[in-house]
């Protein structure tokens, strides 16, 4: 590409290129892909965006061309790559002026920069630091500023190389520049702070952020550029300097105001240092241990004291309380139980640590934790007051909560009372102690105080097990506390409710629930719970008392609170607004269903009524109709049967969660075949149009995703349904994706496969293998062969011992067609067979799949065929080995029988714990009565066969064949046999 007649062609389609227009824009897109590859394109769109006559927006498009250029074809190996003759061309002009005027386009360009350093420096680009380094010392602003951004870039980029050779190159330019980086950062921070307290606030700006751009160069060397920066003065000397700047910056900071630009990035830097001593503590804790002392005084000292009253914001309180708890949890800190097991650098952190935390500055850090920190302030009560839907999204985790102050104090508290919990009990139980009895509801004060120490004790019940009797404290003042109806004791009720959910699952006795249920409906009984800022916790609450893994619950004592509970919730549940509140009142709603199962049919009329108008109304908030359909399964299970009563609802939403062609599908798909499922296992009937619902199934099998487990059990529910009609319209599909399944799937998912196969041949014997007809050749060829996995085998053989049992002429077809396929004998092929299953009899493992070998290896007697004969001994092998599985012995009568025989249909009786059979629990019980398996006695199978043998070949023939027996089988074979 000629450049310059190439230039002007190419600054033509760039133009079109940013055109609004898309019947311009796309044929200027096409045109610049086809470039890509072109030779010389790169060298063009580098004159172009280095020209700063040109149009802002052609300059930009060019530049973000060249920057993916790079990542497609920089690299030598890269199909299409650029030639080396065009690259030292292009990386010399990147670096021959650094003024570019645009910053969104200055920044791009360092960072294509750091791109092609990534690939080439230092080896083919040795000249790129040198020529950074002596860029950043020009008087010029403008080329300074850029040269700065770069280096910046480029350290960034180079640091994040983790082969051993890169870091290796990284250490060396580390060592190498890191004291003119150290003098750079220094430079331009005196010349920010001289600046500052002249007054000069436009250069103070641009000082402050040359001071930025270096201390991030030397963040990224410090942590990343040396293996032991302990043994490094400057490292160390760098590290030190940090606090002693800091404090100057926080200094700093009263003399500038608050909607000043220059407060913004002076913040920014304070909380880039702190992220210095975070980074550096995280990659190198050892090497830390000089500064542990230091870092916990001023951490403490700005957060803990009145040091830091009227100069933190929020964020770097946040950075300290963050750089106190990783030293508090640090496991290189922490020595082993045997003290004498642990490295003398352990050793050395852990004094510095105990020596800091005496006593009074563990209790003035509890305290002011408590007292300050747990405060709720002003603005949050007012905000519960107007908006407390919105606090509780925040407070239950929005994405601003979890960098907010709030999380971070209690995080720390709970690490800091853990790790010296036998020095803080004591202090918060004098602070427990202190606010017994009622309180004045004057004192706005002390009812924030009392807020704030439950709070405490609720965040340590783990660690205060030993230390409260929580249920004598629940009996004589939280169960009052509970129900004091003072408007202004709001806040208390609230976290009188939180703090009994935390301690429920600690330490509560079962006997107290109904006094606590009877609070909680009396809570949900206001007739403003929606705006109450008690909302969160009695859901909060129910939600921790309620789940299945609750062993204390007990339904017995929640029913005769079921129906008021479940109908105040779905009240709640109409009247709140945002999605995350209905997704909370939805979760504990199935919560409780989940809770009564079969006992909640009576109450869910309204909520069946309500959830197709929510789902409707949710038709942009995926999440909560994740929430819908975690509450239709529970709701399914619940009522059983009679869930078929929502399938004018219940399927259209299957049908839409499970169709990979919509786009929801990717939030709705698991939730969608868990209720899919559920919905076939509690079915009564097939339905048309739940049977219509599987054709979603085909696109599901071809992702072979995490979800194929249970696109499985799906489809066994359908043939426990109805497998005729089912395998009537859908066998074909079925049959061709399993047959490609198989060819590419985990041994575990080959396995999920041909157990499917086996319950369509054990529901439908005559039907399924002719339907599934192409699987069966590669099963007996894997039978033949010796297939090595266990679990493979076993599914193997019982797959054909369902055909050879249960269908001996379609078993005769296929050992005439496998006899073609093999170019062998069939009666080779037979005794081959054999052969193998007696070998690998051990492979087998279940007692049903055992006792169907040996039903199905005996149904080849009575044979003359001399191949079956030959085989006669391990044949009756296979089948002593199944009579000691199955059989047991009667103690009374010392008879045998077999004990996996079914004779009748019996609803067994379900105990409160357990839950009650399922309609597909009941079909397959029903099936189990048509299955040889359960039906025949084996005894008495073994017998008859033997006999029709004896017969057959006369008493001495059959005396001869049962000569080729072990005695000891013989013996063992008779002795089950005995009276018959």
């Amino acid at each position: 590409m000629d450049l310059n007649s190439a230039s002007t062609i190419v600054l033509q389609v760039l133009t079109q290129a940013t055109s609004q227009d898309t019947a311009v824009l796309k044929p200027a897109e096409e045109q610049l892909k086809q470039w890509e590859t072109q030779p010389g394109f790169y060298s063009v769109l580098l004159n172009i965006f280095t020209n700063h006559s040109l149009d802002v927006n052609v300059r930009w498009l060019a530049v973000l061309y060249f920057k993916n250029g790079i990542d497609r074809y920089w690299r030598r190996v890269a199909p299409h790559a650029l030639s080396e003759e065009e690259k030292t061309t292009l990386r010399a002009g990147l670096i021959t002026n650094f003024n570019e005027p645009v910053n969104q386009i200055a920044t791009q360009i360092s960072v294509l920069i750091a791109k092609v350093a990534r690939v080439d420096c230092p080896r083919q680009w040795p000249e790129l630091i040198p020529t950074l380094l002596e860029s950043v010392k020009v008087q010029d602003d403008l080329r300074q500023h850029r040269a700065l951004l770069t280096f910046y870039h480029v350290t960034k980029t180079l640091a994040s190389k983790r082969l051993a050779a890169d870091r290796k190159l990284f250490y060396d330019l580390a060592s190498g520049i890191y004291s003119f980086a150290c003098s750079l950062w220094n430079h331009h921070t005196d010349t920010f702070l001289q600046q500052v307290c002249t007054g000069d606030e436009a250069a103070a700006t641009n000082s402050l952020e040359r001071t930025l751009l270096s201390l991030k160069v030397l963040r990224k060397l410090t942590v990343h550029g040396f293996v032991e920066p302990h043994w490094s003065v400057e490292v160390m000397g760098f590290l030190h300097a940090v606090f002693e700047r800091l404090k100057q910056f926080l200094e700093c900071s009263r003399s500038i105001r608050a909607d000043n630009i220059c407060r913004d990035r002076l913040e920014k830097t304070i909380i880039l240092f702190t992220k210095v001593l975070l980074d550096f503590l995280d990659q190198h804790p050892f090497s830390f241990t000089p500064l542990i002392q230091r870092s916990l005084e001023f951490a403490v000292s700005y957060v803990f004291t009145e040091a830091g009253e009227g100069i933190v914001f929020e964020r770097f309180i946040v950075q300290c309380m963050n750089l106190i708890k990783m030293i508090v949890k640090n496991y290189a800190y922490k020595p082993s139980k045997n003290v004498e097991d642990s490295s003398p650098e352990t050793l050395e952190a852990h004094k510095i640590k105990t020596a800091f935390f005496t006593y009074p500055t563990l209790m003035e850090i509890c305290r002011r934790l408590v007292t300050h920190y747990f405060l709720l302030t002003k603005e949050e009560l007012m905000m519960w007051e107007e908006d407390p839907e919105g606090f509780t999204v925040e407070e239950t985790g929005g994405d601003s909560w979890k960098y907010s102050l709030r999380p971070c104090t209690e995080v720390l508290f709970i690490d800091i009372f853990h790790e010296y919990n036998q020095t803080l009990t004591p202090v918060l139980l004098e602070m427990v102690h202190s606010l017994q009895g009622s309180t004045n509801m004057e004192d706005t004060s002390a009812i924030l105080i009392k807020d704030a120490v439950y709070n405490a004790v609720g965040l340590a019940a783990y660690e205060l097990f030993d230390s409260v009797d929580f249920d004598q404290w629940f009996k004589n003042q939280l169960l009052a506390e509970l129900q004091f109806s003072h408007n202004r004791y709001k806040p208390i009720r609230r976290r009188v409710i939180w703090l009994i959910g935390q301690w429920i699952s600690v330490k509560f006795k079962s006997d107290l629930r109904p006094m606590l249920y009877e609070a909680i409906r009396n809570l949900l009984q206001d007739q403003d719970l929606v705006s109450c800022i008690h909302m969160q916790s009695v859901l909060f609450f129910l939600n921790g008392c309620l789940p299945v893994d609750d062993f204390e619950f007990r339904t017995d004592q929640f029913l005769p609170y079921l129906e008021s509970m479940f109908t105040l919730l779905f009240q709640l549940l109409q009247e709140v607004t945002q999605c995350d509140t209905k997704m909370h009142v939805l979760h504990v709603l199935s919560c409780v269903i989940e809770r009564v199962n079969m006992q909640i049919r009576p109450y869910v009329g309204c909520l069946v009524q309500y959830l197709p108008l929510l789902w409707k109304q949710s038709e942009e908030h995926n999440m909560l109709r994740c929430a819908i359909l975690t509450t239709l399964i529970h709701l399914v299970q619940g009522l059983g049967a009679d869930s078929k009563n929502l399938y004018p609802f219940l399927l259209p939403v299957i049908q839409l969660s499970t169709d990979v062609s919509q786009p929801p599908h990717v939030y709705l798909l698991e939730d969608g075949l868990e209720l899919w499922l559920v919905t076939l296992e509690n079915s009564p009937c097939l339905t048309p149009e739940l049977l219509r619902i599987f054709q979603n199934m085909s696109a599901l099998l071809e992702l072979s995703s995490e979800n194929l487990k249970n696109c499985f059990k799906i489809i066994n529910a359908y043939i426990f349904l109805s497998s005729s009609e089912f395998l009537q319209m859908y066998a074909a599909d079925l049959c061709q994706s399993f047959c490609e399944l198989l060819e590419d799937i985990t041994t575990e998912g080959q396995v999920q496969v041909l157990k499917v196969v086996e319950n369509i041949l054990k529901a439908n014997p005559l039907l399924g293998p002719q339907m599934f007809q192409p699987l069966l050749p590669s099963i007996f060829k894997g039978i033949l062969d010796g297939e090595r996995y266990p679990v493979v085998m076993s599914t193997y053989l019982g797959i054909m011992g369902r055909v050879l049992l249960q269908n001996a002429s379609f078993f005769s077809l296929l050992l005439n067609q496998m006899a073609c396929e093999l170019g062998q004998e069939l009666d080779q092929i037979l005794g081959n067979m054999i052969e193998m299953w007696v070998d690998r009899m051990d492979n087998i493992t279940q007692p049903e799949r055992r006792k169907l070998s040996a039903l199905a290896l005996l149904s080849l007697l009575p044979s003359l065929n001399s191949v079956v004969q030959d085989k006669f001994c391990g044949i009756i092998n296979i089948s002593v080995e199944a009579l000691h599985d199955v059989m047991t012995e009667d103690s009374e009568t010392g008879t045998y029988k077999d004990c996996m025989l079914m004779s009748h249909f019996e609803e067994s009786k379900v105990t409160e714990d357990e839950e009650p059979p399922t309609e597909q629990d009941k079909r397959k019980k029903m099936l189990a009565l048509k299955d040889p398996v359960h039906t025949v006695s084996l005894q008495q199978f073994v017998y008859e066969k033997l006999k029709a043998q004896q017969e057959l070949l006369g008493e001495q023939g059959f005396q001869a064949l049962m000569e080729t027996v072990d005695t000891e089988i013989v013996a063992q074979l008779q002795e089950f046999l005995q009276g018959f």
